[in-house]
């Protein structure tokens, strides 16, 4: 079905009428999506203003003549004359809205008049006019993994940086550099008091560089944006952990928090997070004959599902065994007052590092590559998706290994 184009005129102020273009039936608006009758010109005529003739009679009883605006709509009316430059302003005006008529009804009804430049330069005209904002939403919505919160995070601050509208025909490199800019010192959403971390902002910016790649793919962007601007640096991370001789002076220091102790020593030996011990049940727990015991289970931040051996030493820990869906750590949770017993704990074992209850998973990898397990395989115990997350490990053995060099000198 064809769709019908009309020039109509709206009344505005100052006696002039806009000009719009009436479809029929309705379109979709390349901007918004959302169907329409109506796109306006931004273009105004000057009002003729209608008047009729009218007779009275004067103060001498003689019959005269006058012209009034139309009240009764009945009435013939009359038109005043325009001045000569409205009269040449309408004219022109006219002209040029019935001519931009009549390309927007052969662009709808007859595609097959352009050629296929002026088709694909038309293609590129409605989309670059598409709010990127909005494209990079839709995008962070259909993210249903372990990483959900991190786009919906980035999203957030993109958004407050565009106020919600940016064109994709305005994105270019310094708008990036911008945005990378504002991440590196605007606050964080958590607070107010403390500016936004380095790797929360290498996240961040990495989302948007996805977004900018997947609408290359899709043909929003004529260039891959993506590949053209740096990430963030990763900020260099200090993983304190604890050496064989500091971990064995916990096993024999006494604990305010007896349950915190288990759970801390467990990670100590089987490199799981604080997440994943909270949260571990009984029947996750498995024995396989000739081949011990086993966690099957699903890791709370990256969703993964792992099984996972574990030493007769770290089964110890755990208890007596109770009912399947009991948790095995029963009332064990995140608090600043379970943080001071650990303080506490670790002070009193004479270890002076700042050793927070992650430390002990750092430990698990560092021992492991220390006394010889390969980085792979420790890269699949601690649930690791790339082996570059491992690696930091490495660094921190090679370190260890250059200050055992440097504790032997000789007065040369």
């Amino acid at each position: 079905m064809a769709i019908k184009v009309k020039l109509r005129q709206k009344p505005i102020s100052g006696e002039r009428q806009c000009l719009y273009l009436d479809f029929y039936p309705a379109i979709q608006n390349p901007k918004t999506g959302k169907t329409t009758r109506r796109e306006f010109l931004n273009m105004y005529v000057f009002n003729e203003i209608e008047i009729e003739e009218q007779k009275y009679f004067d103060e001498n009883g003689k019959e005269q003549k006058r012209f009034v605006p139309v009240l009764d709509k009945k009435a013939e009316p009359k038109k005043v004359k325009l001045k000569p430059l409205e009269k040449m302003h309408n004219k022109n005006t006219i002209d040029l809205a019935e001519t931009i008529r009549q390309k927007r009804e052969n662009q709808i009804n007859k595609p097959e008049i352009y050629t296929g430049y002026e088709k694909e330069q038309l293609k590129i005209k409605e989309q670059g006019e598409r709010n990127f904002v909005e494209y990079f939403k839709k995008l962070t919505d259909k993210r249903k993994d372990s990483n959900h919160d991190s786009w919906v995070s980035a999203y957030k601050y993109f958004e407050t940086f565009t106020k919600g509208n940016l064109m994709f025909d305005e994105l270019n490199e310094k708008v990036c550099t911008e945005f990378k800019e504002y991440l590196l010192t605007t606050k964080s959403n958590k607070s107010s008091k403390t500016t936004l971390s380095q790797n929360s902002a290498v996240s961040y910016f990495n989302k948007l560089k996805a977004t900018l790649k997947q609408a290359y793919k899709d043909g929003y962007l004529r260039t891959d944006l993506n590949a053209k601007i740096e990430p963030v640096k990763q900020a260099e991370t200090q993983r304190n952990f604890l050496t064989m001789e500091e971990l064995n002076s916990l096993v024999k220091t006494d604990c305010q928090n007896p349950l915190l102790k288990r759970a801390a020593l467990f990670s100590a030996l089987t490199g799981l997070r604080f997440s994943d011990i909270e949260k571990l049940v009984w029947t996750e727990l498995e024995y396989i004959e000739g081949n011990g015991y086993f966690i099957q289970f699903k890791q709370q931040k990256t969703k993964g599902v792992e099984m996972m051996p574990i030493s007769d030493q770290a089964y110890n820990l755990l208890g007596e065994r109770t009912e399947p869906t009991d948790k095995v750590f029963e009332g064990l949770t995140y608090s600043a007052y379970g943080n001071k017993h650990l303080y506490q704990w670790i002070g009193a074992a004479g270890i002076t590092k700042d050793i927070t209850f992650h430390c002990f998973r750092h430990t698990y990898a560092t021992l492991q590559l220390s006394k010889g397990t390969d980085i792979y395989t420790v890269s699949k115990m601690l649930g690791h998706r790339e082996l570059k997350t491992t690696q930091i490990y490495a660094k921190i053995i090679d370190q260890t290994k250059r200050d055992a060099a440097d504790k032997i000198k000789l007065d040369m």
